[in-house]
């Protein structure tokens, strides 16, 4: 499974979102993302872009004050 990994630690609500569009727009079917964030509202934010778009969440964790949000490309 190929893997990529977007670090947008720092920044704030669009910014992660638009990111990891932008980088999920890169990538093949059944690839995966795996978004590392601060804001405090991304878990939220990618489960809602997930049931939006038909990307699949696979993991939201929050390490620490970092949230890892793993997004599967539909």
């Amino acid at each position: 499974m190929d893997m990529q990994t977007l670090d947008v630690t720092g920044l704030k609500c669009p910014l992660p979102i638009l990111k990891a569009k932008k980088a999920l727009a890169q990538m093949q079917p059944q690839q995966v993302l795996t978004v590392l964030a601060t804001d405090a509202g991304a878990p939220d934010d990618f489960a809602a872009f997930c049931r939006q778009t038909g990307h699949v969440l696979l993991e939201s964790v929050q390490q620490g004050e970092v949230f890892k949000l793993v997004v599967q490309h539909k």
